[in-house]
């Protein structure tokens, strides 16, 4: 077989045959493609056990489009990739772009490693991390005129569908995994028809219904574009049919995620370290018995709790008690944002690093675009708003009201004015 008659597609959070700008440069490059995934332990260790279950039911369903032709391998990409090249006698290996730190790093050293060309095509993004950029050149730092900067920069349309011809390569058994939680159906295909589902009828009142745990208000998108089950090129698309009141509020919303991925790509340490560097002056409170409340789901605030039990049970919360269980951590219970951003890698299916870390930061008021440090979530002011009639609420925590249900483990506001307290004494 000639040099350049095969070429590799290696799947990282790209789990998908169509709008694939690399698979197309992979097809246009050789006569077969050799469709592989790598399983890095130096990965897989960073991901919670459902999370990995996911991972693998997501790899089965793309193996079962691809009938059958999933290449996947173990080890250290350094390693396994020039291998498979080696083995295929393959011309060149495509991929999408991955823009966090350590995968850009890792791709640096693959490329030097390897005998054909790394060829990267796209991203998991409409638009590339480091292309939005002010008038002088530098970074956005607040998100409203990334925003507009962001949507005149536009996105090109959805890629064309191709259909290559897929080379067979000898593959390891496909990962079966074990969930601690039930699993939303996996795979590219689950994925659209969850996104047309949503587009032809909750659409239309997401602008409301997003901030309501209580309605089933939201896409559920957010686990298939962590995977690269679905870009957010195709959701933009669509949307151009959408009430645009609707489409405007949904838009936002993917452009909240390419924010962050920006700002990670110009701040890499803001995966640990706070954009703003004065609040590496903060006080804070060693994580402990009230830590363990929070992360059980027993801390005397409901809306908090239903929060923390619906993410142990299902490996998903949604996005208004996200923000509220995470203001609860930082400025009720003064814990480093660090330690609940790491919980949330562990038990969420739509793990996002830059996703999940800047959000954190957003909420501990360090971040870009912070929320500012007086804002504090009132997680009895926000059930009262956002679930008033408590369905969400009572549907995680049925005990409430009896003598099972603890009481508060904090005063409120007792620690919103501490919270202040130590915002105005960490000020130089």
């Amino acid at each position: 077989m000639s040099e350049r008659s095969r070429s590799v597609l290696w799947l990282r959070k790209d789990l998908r045959l169509r709008d694939h700008p690399a698979l197309i440069a992979a097809a246009e490059a050789a006569t077969e493609v050799v469709v592989l995934h790598v399983l890095d332990p130096a990965d897989l260790a960073t991901y919670g056990e459902s999370r990995r279950a996911y991972l693998a039911a997501s790899l089965r369903a793309l193996d079962a489009q691809l009938g059958g032709r999933l290449v996947v391998r173990s080890g250290h990409p350094e390693e396994v990739v020039p291998a498979v090249v080696r083995e295929a006698g393959a011309g060149s290996v495509h991929v999408s772009a991955d823009t966090t730190p350590a995968g850009r790093a890792r791709d640096e050293r693959i490329a030097a490693a390897l005998p054909v060309p790394l060829v990267t095509t796209g991203s998991p993004y409409a638009v590339g991390p480091g292309r939005v950029l002010t008038g002088g050149g530098t970074p956005y730092q607040v998100f409203t005129p990334f925003l507009r900067a962001w949507a005149e920069h536009g996105w090109a349309p959805p890629a064309p569908e191709v259909e290559p011809r897929w080379a067979e390569l000898t593959s390891e058994t496909l990962p079966a995994g074990t969930s601690t939680v039930p699993l939303p159906e996996a795979g590219e295909l689950a994925a659209l028809e969850r996104w047309e589902e949503f587009r032809t009828a909750a659409l239309a009142d997401y602008p409301v219904d997003r901030d309501r745990p209580d309605r089933p208000g939201t896409s559920f998108l957010s686990i298939a574009l962590a995977c690269g089950e679905i870009h957010p090129r195709t959701l933009l698309a669509d949307l151009a049919d959408a009430p645009p009141e609707a489409a405007a509020s949904f838009r936002a919303e993917l452009a909240w995620r390419e924010f962050h991925a920006d700002v990670l790509w110009h701040r890499p340490d803001a995966l640990t370290d706070p954009l703003r560097a004065e609040y590496a002056r903060m006080e804070h409170d060693e994580p402990g018995t009230a830590f363990d409340a929070w992360c059980e789901g027993r801390t005397g605030f409901p809306l908090v709790d239903a929060g923390m039990r619906q993410l142990l049970a299902t490996g998903w919360m949604h996005n208004r008690v996200r923000m509220v269980t995470a203001s609860f951590l930082v400025k009720d219970l003064h814990v480093h944002w660090t330690h609940g951003a790491r919980f949330f890698l562990d038990h969420l299916l739509d793990a996002d690093l830059a996703q999940n870390q800047l959000n954190w930061q957003w909420v501990a008021g360090c971040g870009a675009d912070a929320s500012p440090w007086f804002r504090i979530f009132n997680p009895t002011a926000q059930q009262r708003r956002f679930d008033p009639q408590d369905h969400y609420v009572r549907r995680w925590v049925p005990e409430l009201g009896s003598a099972d249900y603890p009481d508060p483990i904090v005063d409120h506001a007792a620690e919103r004015r501490e919270a202040l307290a130590r915002r105005e004494r960490m000020r130089p």
